[in-house]
């Protein structure tokens, strides 16, 4: 049977990144998809690791071959999904999960509508800007900018199946964690898993 796709969004600051980090540490059976971005490599990241860096021209073609299950413009910079590296992961029966934003999201649901959207909250907008200025990587316009950004972000949180407020994160990793398993305990997920047990016991 195809895996569960998961889909995880946040607005900049709001602990998405060390969420997804720790819930793959925890969750040995989900693969994180590794988006494209044009964006340059922040301190410490590498190519195929965090992001595939991509040119900007080399994104381009990869639109006009529909190279992307979702792709778009976030900040000034592009950012996308690999559509055939997705599908080829869930007829495995692998779990994928999907750190993307609400535009990716509304995109992905057209080819997957069973897919599970969780949307991550900060506690407050003032929390949110010193996050923001903690990370002590982006210039105070950029973070001014985030802001601005992150509450036309949140409007959208009611197109997702959950929404967890990261405002403790040992917390909000048990509720991402509960969200996954719960998932995979669904009735129909498990009559196909254990399809022989199911047969010998109804």
């Amino acid at each position: 049977m195809a895996g569960h796709l998961y889909i995880i969004t946040a607005p900049s600051g709001a602990g998405k990144t060390t969420l997804v980090r720790l819930l793959l540490e925890n969750d040995p059976g989900i693969r994180l998809s590794i988006s494209c971005t044009t964006r340059a490599p922040r301190s410490g990241e590498q190519d195929g690791r965090e992001y595939h860096f991509l040119s900007v021209p080399d994104f381009l073609t990869r639109i006009e071959s529909d190279d992307f299950l979702e792709w778009a413009e976030v900040h000034g910079n592009y950012y996308g999904t690999s559509k055939r590296w997705i599908e080829a992961e869930m007829a495995t029966g692998r779990d994928v999960l999907l750190e993307i934003d609400w535009q990716g999201a509304q995109q992905v649901r057209k080819l997957f509508p069973a897919a599970i959207g969780v949307f991550i909250l900060p506690p407050s907008l003032d929390e949110l800007a010193k996050r923001l200025s903690g990370r002590g990587t982006d210039a105070v316009e950029i973070i001014a900018r985030r802001l601005a950004a992150a509450r036309d972000e949140m409007r959208h949180v009611g197109e997702f199946d959950y929404v967890i407020i990261n405002d403790d994160l040992q917390q909000a990793l048990v509720d991402l964690l509960s969200v996954v398993r719960a998932s995979r305990l669904h009735y129909a997920t498990q009559r196909q898993r254990h399809s022989r047990l199911f047969a010998t016991l109804l």
